[in-house]
């Protein structure tokens, strides 16, 4: 088995993996499983400190995006659509499927976005039913400070749909704090379970803006009103996948009994930065590094896929290039969730350092020894 240090999916540990094989009941039927769903739905909405609603949807992250863009999003609804990497600009793709006309603000994608100067475009231009924002963009690895952003954003009347799927739990999330409307995330990043499962959290104004709708909502399965009283009822809009859930629930408690777990991310994510800097190794970004995945450019002399390669056949350790325009430019490292640990990066570090001397590549210094020097 491959030592999986990609930024998502990621290792997953023993207690989830059990917790997936209990036996199964009926999902539909048994109120039992009814208030278990409910209560990790709460459990989420405790862990980013907000009182919305949170609901857990099955299939992959992705369907969070298009759920949020689905149920708000009415023909010729003008969207901000806020770009400074690959899965930024592509939540326009998700607003034109439902006849939204999004409006990209893009930006540098080497640094974050600066809210002193979206504050300006907004000045001139601020007549959007929402805007989307990513919170780290995973293929470049940016970080993008919505605790400043999204309270922006609020003081224009505008709503909120934040994917914080490669960062929540690295990075701190505090949706009420930070006044965000529609939260995405994911099983298969930070949280360490398996992939198959979004949750979103939804705000009242969110809520109210389904149900003030001229036009029915264009999905069944990506529509947030399905879930509309699912508990009074004791009945779900589709079959949950419930074996999923039980494996979700104990990497969320993985996750509640961690109280290092953003310290640590913060730790281990600076002490890679600053191995790859002095060993020479380009890091991607010039600021807004993210504390869940590092992404350096491939150095002269090799290519991302040799790199992989390497890693992969002769160190057992999966890492991932890129994709978009970064597609065979980069290498990311995902140091996020059950990833996030000191052993297991040491090794990859190791793995880096002798992967760089059979391919030519001259380092400075090695990466193992700067890494643990400085963890």
């Amino acid at each position: 088995m491959y030592k999986i240090m990609t930024p998502g999916p990621t290792q997953v540990k023993k207690n989830v993996r059990l917790a997936r094989a209990q036996e199964c009941t009926n999902p539909d039927l048994d109120e039992a499983f009814v208030e278990f769903y409910r209560e990790t739905c709460q459990l989420i909405s405790s862990l980013v400190h907000t009182y919305n609603e949170t609901l857990i949807l099955g299939g992959e992250g992705i369907l969070g995006l298009e759920a949020a863009c689905a149920s708000l999003t009415e023909p010729g609804d003008r969207v901000l659509v806020l770009d400074n990497g690959v899965f930024g600009k592509g939540f326009a793709d998700l607003v034109s499927i439902y006849g939204g006309v999004p409006r990209l603000y893009t930006v540098d994608d080497k640094n974050p976005i600066a809210p002193l100067a979206l504050e300006g475009f907004l000045e001139k231009d601020h007549n959007y039913k929402y805007a989307t924002l990513i919170h780290c963009d995973t293929p470049s690895g940016i970080l993008n400070d919505i605790g400043t952003i999204c309270p922006l954003l609020n003081r224009y009347g505008i709503m909120t749909v934040v994917d914080s799927v490669s960062a929540m739990f690295g990075e701190n999330v505090r949706v009420d704090d930070y006044r965000i409307d529609i939260l995405c995330g994911g099983s298969q990043k930070v949280v360490s379970a398996p992939p198959g499962l979004a949750f979103v959290t939804i705000s009242d104004r969110a809520k109210e803006a389904m149900t003030a709708r001229k036009t029915p909502i264009a999905s069944f399965y990506a529509n947030l009103k399905a879930f509309e009283g699912y508990y009074e009822s004791k009945w779900f809009p589709y079959t949950m996948p419930i074996s999923d859930i039980y494996g979700l629930r104990a990497a969320l408690d993985n996750i509640a009994g961690d109280m290092g777990i953003l310290a640590r991310h913060a730790r281990i994510g600076e002490a890679c930065r600053k191995a790859l800097s002095e060993a020479g190794l380009k890091l991607h970004l010039e600021t807004g590094f993210s504390n869940t995945v590092t992404v350096f450019d491939v150095p002269q002399g090799t290519t991302a896929k040799d790199i992989l390669r390497v890693m992969r056949e002769e160190h057992n350790i999966l890492l991932a290039g890129s994709f978009d325009s970064l597609s065979g430019q980069v290498i990311r490292i995902g140091h996020m969730g059950s990833n996030a640990n000191v052993s297991d990066m040491t090794k990859t570090m190791e793995a880096l350092d002798l992967t760089m001397d059979k391919l030519g590549i001259k380092l400075r210094c090695s990466l193992k020894e700067k890494f643990c020097e400085w963890v």
